[in-house]
């Protein structure tokens, strides 16, 4: 009997005329990234061939520019943001233009959203937010919505005060929709005061912003008293800047939020800070609070939640259970009942370090699940440094002994305080897929510490010092491989199913070293052909795995690194898989301009 998850997957993906699309940046609402597509599968995956490539033309090599946008595709349409955030919508079987429209984006894009009001010739929307703008643009045309806003554009400033107005403000990933709301991210400042991190729901009819969700409440809410004094007021950060998930037969909104600012010093905000780092679950019709539960207390580390949790399920004794899966840069994965908040795995409060920075109060425990067991190292001791060379572990060794470090959750220090998973995971804003036929998560992460060091500011407080990786001579990190996993959880057990190394340094491989896996960018997708699709990695490929194994089925050579999270769908009978080949970016390779749709041969 199939589950309700996989019967609305199921549905969504079920073929018309020869055309199957990717609706969502997830494909569904939920979020799970999963396709039930199979004319690609374990047998035909070898013979997959470039059927078009579309160049948007506007990277900026010297800028390392990048392009992080998940392709949607609606009725044989394709719709793409560029490196510059231009909106373009292609032929999805041959990649040629037929639109673009440029909304005068500047900032990293993940993609856009469709909305239709679903009369058989009625209104057919894409929405962009970006440079603190949300645009509403004809789906068939590109012309923006006159009826929207003011000429198609919702100035999201508006209505926030005046503060924020030279302030660092918009969104980097695709609206969510529910009915006809339109649920936006925020990206905001990291430094204190700044501009806040609430959530907000527009109506896609009128541009009108029907609901708002105080991410650091204020007095009265819920979740104040967890803020000493008055360090609510002008608090930043708290933002669901990776977008959300929707559960659209209970009506709720998901997300996981970002840590407060400042990301590293929290003296003037002493206690647990609400709803900094929380899985929320919200009434997407009201954006009333239903649960959320904190992941990190206090955070100094940066652990934002950096995607929102997938919407999934598991069975336990013989009955299925709602569930959403949050991923997390500390590498661990938190399973939560749908409705409720509980914990589906025990979660445990373990003791942290205390902070030897005046007027720093560190949380005292920080939550762990007991299973799925955590993804990457949570510490780094002398027996885990490097072993790629004898001279690659003298210098990480050298460099080691001078840091405080072998305990999980150590504060920023003036010394230096070794953080392990670091600033880019564990997860990343990669998140996970889910595969209803089997309850498998499927996630890329990083093992990648980085060096915590804090200045006096001469003012009784600290500066960052910024962001520094605990690397070797060479720029590899100091820590033993794999540096770079691809992994199946059965959420059913929270066991791993399996695990392997993802990616390779060409260098590294020329010098006999085993694979190593790489930092990697970009999330999985997976189909009912047997297959998980994922670019993401430093050495620039496309792969193909087997999903019950982990097998590599086979790869293709990108132009620039696929820093993307790939789609695929059917059109005209034939299935495509796309990735955007952008590079650039925080992997610091060539930057690119490409969207590379892959097929079987005629």
């Amino acid at each position: 009997m199939i589950g309700t998850l996989s019967a609305v997957i199921f549905l969504l993906n079920a073929p018309a005329a020869g055309n199957v699309g990717w609706p969502n940046v997830g494909n569904d609402k939920g979020a799970t990234r999963y396709s039930s597509l199979s004319q690609i599968n374990r047998k035909t995956v070898a013979k997959l061939q470039v059927a078009w490539t579309y160049h948007t033309g506007d990277s900026k090599p010297k800028n390392g520019s990048t392009i992080e946008c998940t392709p949607i595709v609606i009725d044989g349409i394709m719709y793409i943001t560029t490196a510059m955030v231009k909106v373009v919508a292609l032929n999805a079987a041959t990649g040629e233009k037929i639109w673009e429209h440029n909304p005068d984006g500047t900032n990293v894009n993940r993609g856009v959203a469709y909305w239709s009001d679903e009369a058989p010739h009625g209104m057919r929307r894409i929405l962009v937010a970006s440079n603190g703008k949300l645009t509403s643009l004809d789906a068939k045309t590109g012309v923006p919505d006159q009826a929207f806003g003011t000429s198609g554009v919702v100035d999201l400033r508006d209505g926030m005060g005046a503060a924020i107005r030279n302030q660092n403000y918009g969104s980097t990933s695709a609206p969510a929709v529910y009915k006809d709301l339109a649920i936006i991210s925020f990206h905001t400042s990291e430094s204190q005061p700044g501009a806040p991190g609430d959530v907000r729901a527009f109506n896609i009819r009128t541009g009108k912003q029907a609901w708002q969700f105080h991410t650091v409440p204020r007095p009265g809410e819920f979740g104040n008293d967890t803020w000493a004094g008055d360090s609510w007021r002008d608090r930043s950060g708290a933002n669901a800047w990776s977008g959300y998930s929707v559960d659209t037969k209970n009506g709720i909104v998901f997300a996981g939020l970002g840590s407060a600012t400042s990301d590293f010093y929290g003296s003037d905000r002493t206690g647990a800070n609400l709803f900094a780092n929380c899985t929320l679950a919200l009434d997407a019709n009201t954006g009333k609070r239903i649960w959320h539960f904190q992941t990190t207390h206090h955070d100094l580390w940066d652990h934002d939640l950096p995607c929102p949790p997938v919407v999934c399920q598991i069975k336990r004794n013989g009955r299925t259970i709602d569930a959403v899966a949050q991923p997390t840069k500390t590498g661990h994965i938190f399973l939560f009942d749908r409705k409720t908040g509980k914990p589906l795995y025990n979660v445990t409060e373990i003791p942290a370090q205390p902070s030897d920075l005046t007027g720093e109060q560190a949380w005292p425990t920080q939550p762990v699940p007991v299973k799925p067991l955590p993804l990457e190292p949570q510490l780094v001791t002398e027996s885990n440094l490097t072993n790629i060379s004898p001279e690659a572990h003298a210098y990480a060794l050298e460099l080691f002994r001078n840091l405080k470090a072998g305990k999980s959750y150590i504060p920023p220090s003036v010394q230096g305080s070794l953080v392990s998973p670091g600033f880019h995971g564990g997860a990343t804003w990669s998140g996970a897929s889910f595969d209803p036929t089997n309850n498998y998560l499927y996630i890329n992460t990083n093992n990648a510490p980085f060096l915590c060091k804090m200045n006096p500011d001469g003012k009784g407080g600290y500066d960052f010092a910024g962001y520094t990786y605990f690397n070797d001579k060479e720029g590899y990190p100091a820590v033993k491989p794999p540096w770079g996993n691809l992994t199946a959880i059965n959420l059913n057990t929270g066991e791993f199913e399996w695990r392997i190394p993802f990616g390779e340094h060409p260098g590294l491989k020329a010098k006999g070293i085993p694979p190593t896996g790489t930092q990697n960018f970009g999330g999985t997708i997976v189909t009912g052909g047997g297959l998980v699709f994922i670019g993401a990695t430093m050495d620039e490929k496309f792969h193909a795995f087997d999903k019950s194994t982990g097998k590599l089925l086979w790869e293709a050579q990108l132009p620039s690194g696929g820093y993307a999270t790939p789609s695929t769908y059917m059109a005209n009978g034939k299935q495509y898989v796309v990735i955007a080949a952008g590079g650039g970016g925080k992997l610091g390779t060539k930057s690119g301009d490409s969207f590379i749709a892959y097929a079987l041969p005629h």
